[in-house]
């Protein structure tokens, strides 16, 4: 099964062309987060898929259509064992990043609002809960 989660970018940086936000949130308060497909991540998979990401690919894409338009600048699951260590309780846990976008018409469609979310992409095997 694909899933698609959205979420909006929360900073940008013009000046270096960086933007952050949460690639996926999965739990919120202690339940978990159904997304928009009707799935729920657990935070180990979250987990597993982002070491994998930051191991093997580091691009930032367009859409699920280009990739290469920019690089994983930032990265860190934020996991309530992870939020205890730090001494932090953001309510949520989930995966949040930041990237060096070069494309400049990827860039300029950032700037303007006309990619105002991430969208992770991924394959699983569905369980029923």
């Amino acid at each position: 099964m694909k899933f698609h989660l959205p979420l909006t970018v929360r900073k940008a940086d013009p000046e270096r062309q960086q933007i952050f936000g949460w690639a996926s949130v999965v739990e919120q308060g202690g339940r978990a987060i159904i997304d928009k497909q009707g799935d729920i991540i657990p935070v180990e998979e979250l987990e597993n898929a982002a070491y994998d990401f930051v191991l093997y690919s580091r691009q930032h894409g367009e859409m699920h259509e280009r990739i290469g338009t920019g690089e994983l600048i930032e990265s860190m699951v934020f996991t309530v064992e992870k939020q205890a260590a730090l001494g932090i309780d953001l309510g949520q846990v989930g995966w949040w990043v930041g990237f060096h976008v070069a494309d400049p018409a990827t860039w300029a469609a950032h700037k303007t609002g006309a990619l105002p979310e991430f969208s992770i992409g991924g394959e699983a095997e569905p369980e029923e809960v």
